[in-house]
């Protein structure tokens, strides 16, 4: 029986890209670097903004640096972006609306540094009762590593094998299976179904309310 969620945040609850890549570009136009379009960024997100600086620079200047140089900036200007244009995605709403009202307790792991996580969920998941949010930093490390979210689950009281771990990455998914949760991936997100399945989801939501008629009456 399923008692709880924990939801990856971008790509899965939010939709955040433009502002990732708009807070981006503007940091490699002040370096006179390449810039690159929205849909690029989607296969650089998933494993925390050094990643993606990292894989956003041009191959020649990605000594470390000038990542640590461009990573410093990047986290100062996407502080400064990082609800300009994130959103919920389409029918979240709804969904966390159905969670809450069965008693389905809810909790959010991300990537995304802490500071950041905990801003945008103050922002846009306001509305909802959350037991647990966690970004990434300090002693915990990103995912794929489970610890975070076994340590959610402990937050929640719930044993993992009674919780889903819902994303739209292969590394949520391998996040689901390395914490023995049930894994959900979904498809309105950063990346495509076979990434999903190759990384172990068990179950593909193509539009959020799927979760209620797949598993949750």
């Amino acid at each position: 029986m399923i008692k709880g969620v924990i939801f990856d945040l971008d790509g899965t609850l939010a939709n955040s890209i433009e502002d990732i890549a708009d807070s981006m570009n503007q940091v490699l136009e002040e370096n006179n670097f390449p810039t690159h379009d929205y849909a690029t960024y989607k296969t650089f997100v998933g494993r925390g903004i050094r990643t993606l600086v990292e894989k956003s620079l041009p191959l020649e200047n990605r000594d470390a640096k000038e990542i640590e140089k461009n990573f410093d900036r990047m986290m100062q200007v996407y502080d400064e972006n990082c609800i300009v244009k994130t959103c919920l995605y389409p029918g979240i709403k709804d969904l966390l609306d159905a969670l809450s009202e069965r008693g389905i307790k809810i909790s959010v792991f991300s990537n995304k540094a802490n500071a950041l996580t905990q801003k945008v969920v103050k922002v846009l998941l306001a509305d909802w009762k959350l037991e647990y949010v966690l970004g990434a930093g300090g002693d915990i490390p990103r995912k794929p590593d489970p610890k975070g979210a076994i340590l959610i689950s402990e937050k929640m009281g719930i044993d993992p094998s009674e919780l889903m771990y819902i994303g739209d990455s292969g590394v949520d998914m391998a996040t689901a299976q390395n914490s023995g949760m049930h894994a959900v991936g979904v498809l309105w997100g950063f990346r495509d179904m076979e990434e999903l399945l190759t990384n172990g989801a068990q179950t593909i939501l193509e539009k959020p309310m799927d979760l209620m008629s797949s598993f949750i009456r």
